[in-house]
């Protein structure tokens, strides 16, 4: 046999394969295909846990401020109205162990709105700070409320 014909025998016999580079790079791709999925789902997920935690933050914001509408004026005071206060995520748990807590404040400070009626008018701030893993988060509501306001017409 000459030597092509033996080229030809191993041309013909040849099989067709991938080579060792090609399926590396399927491998890298393959790699950073799954990376990118991962990374989509994980941001998804995080991006739904914040929204519901604020989501409950502005329920329980909302909560204390339909409580203090109820107050009469001579009840609108720090010691009457609890100024600290502690709610969990959860509605459903009585616990203050598990879960995200809330950790609320209220303050009842005179107006200062700098007009003749400021003595009658309080101002009325409800705070909540939580964290979301290691992110210290914050929200607050502020109102006004009178003495001859909304809780005068109560039945």
């Amino acid at each position: 046999m000459n030597s092509d014909s033996a080229h030809r025998s191993l041309n013909g016999n040849r099989r067709d394969a991938f080579t060792i580079m090609e399926v590396m790079v399927a491998m890298f791709l393959l790699a950073l295909l799954i990376t990118a999925v991962y990374g989509a789902i994980s941001n998804g997920v995080s991006t739904m846990r914040m929204a519901r935690e604020n989501m409950r933050a502005t329920q329980i914001l909302l909560e204390r401020m339909e409580t203090i509408r109820l107050y009469h004026w001579g009840q609108l005071t720090p010691g009457f109205v609890p100024t600290n206060f502690v709610v969990n995520y959860d509605v459903t748990s009585q616990s203050t162990n598990s879960g995200i807590l809330y950790y609320g404040s209220v303050s009842i400070a005179p107006a200062n709105a700098g007009t003749s009626y400021s003595d009658d008018m309080k101002l009325v701030t409800v705070r909540l700070d939580w964290k979301t893993g290691r992110i210290a988060r914050t929200r607050q509501l502020t109102t006004y409320v009178c003495r001859t306001g909304i809780q005068n017409y109560t039945y």
